[in-house]
């Protein structure tokens, strides 16, 4: 009994240590292991913050006041928002907004010191209300007190006017359903394409490529245009399904959400296509798309806003897609926006696909190596 005993230990032992020793080998599995909780400590940790600070702001001083710029002053030193612009008229902050140059506006009326005398409410916040997170912040800056910058105002319950656009009634549904399109994209395309060089290697059809006179290039084009499709069908049924459903509007063209979307498929395939080229089996294809996808959740502002991350997660998310396809698509859907408005954002995903397609064809080697 103690010798069957004894035996079957050792079995089990080698096996532990043929483990051991392959997960040893297998350095992206080994570090995975080890990024994947320490990137998530770090984000929720550090870049995750529900705070809402420095929401970029513009002012619209009509009062041309010295009480005025003192209340403006006093709102900028609660952090809240970041000043980055002052115009003439409400109608030139409204075009700031619908372009997403500024996610608010401050107007101060020219009758500013006849309301300050009267006790009257003493301007108005344009607010685009997309992103429930930023309207509920600004809507608290409502009943800031003042009565330190101007002496002679009494305690009120609320000191300016809130005009919420796009999204008046505040629901949650009309600002996740687009970011959500970008997530499961992001999901999904960049996990078909990243086992796609992967696959042909493992199932011994790499072989066959090599005989051929197909180039990398063409290769890469090849492996991702049957995805473009999968793409836009999922589009179409999340948009579809959100605007039937939870009443989502769709204030923008059809044919500029097509575009935008086909432009972020394209970057999500490409990069789907880089890991490939760098992972040796599907497992460590699938590990490396977490790898990016817990990042392109959590920083491209789809659960969190944007403006509430330190500096250093910002620029991390402008690197990723996601950050700017969710950008592009709710200001198509939700603000009625362009491609135009949007321009560097479009811009950037063009770079990163052609960039990525340069990536992908260079490491790509027809050989059985």
């Amino acid at each position: 009994m103690i010798t069957r005993l004894w035996s079957s230990l050792l079995r089990i032992n080698a096996i532990v240590i043929k483990e051991l020793r392959q997960l040893s080998r297998d350095r992206i599995t080994f570090g995975m292991i080890v990024m994947i909780p320490l990137i998530q400590l770090l984000l929720f940790g550090y870049a995750i913050n529900t705070n809402v600070r420095n929401v970029p702001t513009a002012i619209v001083d009509q009062s041309h006041s010295a009480a005025g710029r003192m209340l403006v002053e006093s709102i900028k030193a609660t952090q809240v928002i970041d000043v980055i612009a002052s115009y003439v008229t409400p109608q030139q902050g409204q075009q700031a907004i619908m372009n997403g140059k500024v996610k608010a506006v401050l107007v101060l009326p020219p009758d500013f010191q006849r309301r300050i005398a009267k006790q009257q409410v003493l301007g108005q916040w344009l607010v685009d209300g997309s992103d429930a997170l930023i309207s509920s912040t600004i809507m608290q800056l409502q009943k800031m007190p003042l009565t330190e910058v101007i002496p002679q105002r009494k305690v009120q319950p609320n000191n300016f006017e809130v005009t919420l656009y796009f999204n008046p009634e505040r629901r949650s549904a009309i600002n996740i359903i687009p970011g959500l399109l970008g997530v499961i994209l992001t999901m999904t395309m960049i996990l078909f394409t990243s086992v796609a060089i992967v696959r042909e290697r493992e199932q011994g059809n790499l072989e066959l490529l090599i005989t051929t006179p197909i180039q990398p290039l063409e290769l890469m084009l090849a492996k991702i245009i049957p995805y473009i499709f999968i793409g836009v069908i999922q589009s179409i049924i999340i948009l579809g399904l959100g605007y039937v459903i939870f009443d989502v509007p769709i204030n923008g063209s059809l044919v500029q959400i097509f575009l935008g979307t086909l432009v972020f498929i394209l970057a999500s395939l490409t990069l789907g296509l880089v890991i490939s080229t760098k992972a040796t089996t599907q497992l460590q294809a699938m590990q490396m798309t977490i790898f990016i996808l817990l990042p392109s959740i959590l920083l491209s502002g789809f659960m969190f806003p944007y403006e509430g991350m330190p500096v250093i997660a910002q620029w991390i998310a402008e690197v990723l897609p996601t950050t700017h396809f969710i950008r592009i698509i709710r200001g198509i859907v939700l603000r009625g926006a362009d491609l135009v408005d949007l321009w560097r954002d479009t811009l950037w995903l063009i770079i990163f696909t052609i960039i990525g397609l340069i990536v992908a064809s260079i490491r790509f080697k027809k050989t059985l190596d």
